[in-house]
């Protein structure tokens, strides 16, 4: 078929539907879910607001997921330090659209996630893949370990000499991220798209980062703080778009 006429059949195709029949798929990486985004660390206050119905055991390795069905096995990884550690899908929820899970705050811990940023990677573990976890002994072990360990004894450290290795070692990471929409193969296509949000909602920062020749991607941002993010994902959320996820600028 000549191009002329394949892109024009697209370009009619796309001009004629609606948003909310272009991305109906979720996103895999060689049919393995994956999505990043914020995480909620689970509180009874969670329970309170009816964000979930089901309790979460902090001492387990458990997440809420809206996408994934209960008994999933995901790798977590904390983007911010590159943390991971193997979960468990204990219930599937659909009411935490802008967040990507909801994680045990034994999790939260192991991972040292960020509760102003709780930047994470949700990635499905198949039962013939393999992630090794460097920590295998539990919560209520590691909790013995530690109030049987013998005290001693206490040494006096230069505080300012700490302080200064702290500083310099410490990364600051700024409230600085994009929502990626979707990927095109055709770079006339993300045009398309683009001009169809800008038209069709009250979004207008949206950008075509071309990754490569094969890939453009519709992004929408970048955003300096969390409330014009999260009014953005809805946004864009509400126009049918399902596995958005949240990328920080580096």
């Amino acid at each position: 078929m000549n191009y002329k006429i394949f892109f024009i059949i697209i370009l009619i195709f796309l001009s004629g539907c609606k948003l909310d029949t272009i991305n109906k798929t979720i996103d895999y990486d060689n049919k393995f879910y994956t999505n990043k985004g914020f995480a909620l660390v689970y509180s009874e206050k969670l329970i309170k607001d009816k964000i979930t119905k089901k309790k979460i055991d902090n001492r387990s390795l458990d997440i809420h997921h809206s996408h994934l069905p209960k008994g999933s096995k995901v790798k977590i990884t904390n983007l911010l330090n590159n943390k991971s550690i193997v979960g468990n899908v204990s219930k599937k929820i659909n009411n935490i659209i802008f967040y990507n899970s909801i994680v045990s705050e034994r999790i939260s811990k192991e991972l040292e996630i960020n509760p102003k940023q709780p930047y994470i990677e949700i990635k499905e573990i198949k039962n013939d893949s393999i992630f090794i976890s460097k920590k295998s002994k539990t919560f209520d072990e590691e909790k013995n370990v530690a109030n049987k360990a013998p005290v001693a004894s206490i040494s006096i450290n230069d505080l300012n000499s700490t302080i200064k290795k702290k500083t310099k070692n410490t990364k600051i990471n700024k409230f600085i991220y994009s929502i990626k929409v979707v990927d095109f193969y055709f770079l006339e296509n993300a045009e398309i798209l683009k001009k169809k949000i800008i038209d069709d909602s009250d979004i207008k920062n949206v950008n075509i980062l071309s990754i490569n020749k094969n890939i453009h991607r519709i992004t929408l941002g970048p955003f300096d703080n969390i409330n014009t993010l999260q009014k953005s994902f809805y946004s864009i959320r509400n126009l049918g778009f399902e596995n958005i996820e949240i990328i920080k600028n580096d």
